[in-house]
């Protein structure tokens, strides 16, 4: 027998979980909304985390979504430092970790994602931080306060970011990576050639395609070896080794789960349980766009996600079709946008110059363009978002 009973409840205090809520309320008055999230924090925009927030430029409040009074005046619960223990999606119902059952009348489960950890010898060392939350941030710039030289793991988002940030607060920052270049991976050679050189122009050293070996010191981390056997100084090291989507609860619950490591979910993002959506870093869902079952990992899609789903709790649900759009500062050196994703391309579509630092790239796959970043040309983008939808080429 549960305790009490809301309309909706939502699982994450994300991005996806914020947006969530305020569909809801917006779509129904007086429904009773219940959020659960298991970090101290309020929901909060993370891009801060790596950029402004990590340099000391924005404070924890500007951070927040909404207002601390915005929970209140909604009417809409919100509890912190709290998680689900147990999901029971046929009886409709969750544990908290305060030992409350709550039954719900329908739910989003938006549990986001965890850091990737390496296991490799050294890394219980001290000094090696992780960046996922707000309070990781609190730890690496307070790390940073006597560090010189910062050793950054990782060609993607985190690790190039956070070497950005820091090498403006003036540390000597080197990214090591198994990549060919940074941000290659999702962006191609030609966009990581004009990141690796733009960062180095910033003083940022990039040791490429020479994968992390091990952690070397007493105590704390003191170096970091690669598998070539290069030996670089660090009085610290920041993880950017990537996240691997939260399914536990998910998975503990009986939720069928997609190849790509989220929970299953249809094309409006309802699971395989009846009254229960997902939407975030674990909705893996049947794209309409892309024909394909698709998995986003990107705080403006968890947001968008968000809304779609609770419109679908609302029952006015339809086929979740909006084309995942990124972003992302490194420092004031340069902003990167990208739609797509796209899976695999034959070929690419340079429009401006790399060199310039004012370019864009159309991706395309069989002739059909499939994704697209742009540099200093975001009105690029506009006609990449109507060629990747209606399945059209290039002039």
């Amino acid at each position: 027998m549960a305790d009490r009973s809301v309309d909706y409840l939502i699982v994450g205090g994300g991005v996806a979980g914020a947006a969530c809520a305020e569909v809801l309320r917006e779509g129904d008055a007086e429904a009773s909304i219940l959020l659960v999230g298991r970090e101290p924090d309020a929901p909060y925009e993370r891009p801060p985390a790596s950029k402004e927030y990590l340099r000391g430029e924005a404070s924890r409040e500007d951070a927040l979504l909404f207002e601390p009074s915005w929970w209140e005046a909604q009417r809409i619960e919100l509890l912190t430092r709290t998680s689900v223990m147990k999901l029971d999606p046929e009886a409709r119902s969750v544990r908290l970790s305060t030992k409350e059952e709550v039954a719900y009348g329908a739910a989003l489960l938006a549990t986001g994602a965890n850091v990737r950890r390496l296991r490799v010898p050294g890394a219980e060392l001290e000094g090696i931080h992780y960046l996922r939350a707000l309070a990781n941030a609190d730890a690496i710039r307070r790390d940073a306060a006597d560090a010189e030289r910062v050793v950054l793991v990782g060609g993607s988002y985190i690790a190039c970011e956070v070497a950005a940030s820091l090498t403006t607060l003036g540390k000597r920052c080197t990214l090591v990576m198994q990549e060919a270049a940074p941000l290659s991976t999702g962006f191609g050679a030609t966009a990581g050639r004009f990141f690796e050189r733009l960062l180095r122009e910033h003083g940022v050293e990039c040791v490429t395609a020479d994968p992390l070996a091990c952690f070397v010191g007493e105590g704390r981390v003191q170096a970091v070896v690669t598998e070539s056997g290069r030996t670089l100084r660090a009085d610290m090291v920041v993880m950017g080794t990537g996240a691997v989507p939260d399914v536990m609860l998910a998975r503990s619950a009986g939720l069928e789960l997609g190849e790509s490591g989220g929970v299953r979910c249809s094309a409006s993002l309802a699971t395989s349980a009846e009254g229960l959506w997902a939407a975030g870093d674990i909705c893996e869902y049947d794209s309409v766009v892309h024909g394909r079952r698709l998995r986003v990992e990107h705080f403006e899609v968890a947001r968008a996600q968000g809304r779609a789903a609770a419109a679908a709790m609302l029952g006015a649900g339809r086929d979740y079709d909006e084309l995942p759009y990124f972003w992302s500062d490194l420092a004031d050196w340069c902003t990167l946008e990208y739609v797509g994703p796209a899976q695999s391309w034959d070929r690419e579509e340079v429009r401006g110059s790399p060199g310039d630092g004012e370019f864009s790239i159309f991706y395309l796959d069989g002739g059909r363009v499939v994704a697209a970043l742009a540099v200093g040309r975001s009105g690029d983008l506009d006609e990449a978002r109507r060629l990747i939808v209606g399945g059209g080429s290039l002039s």
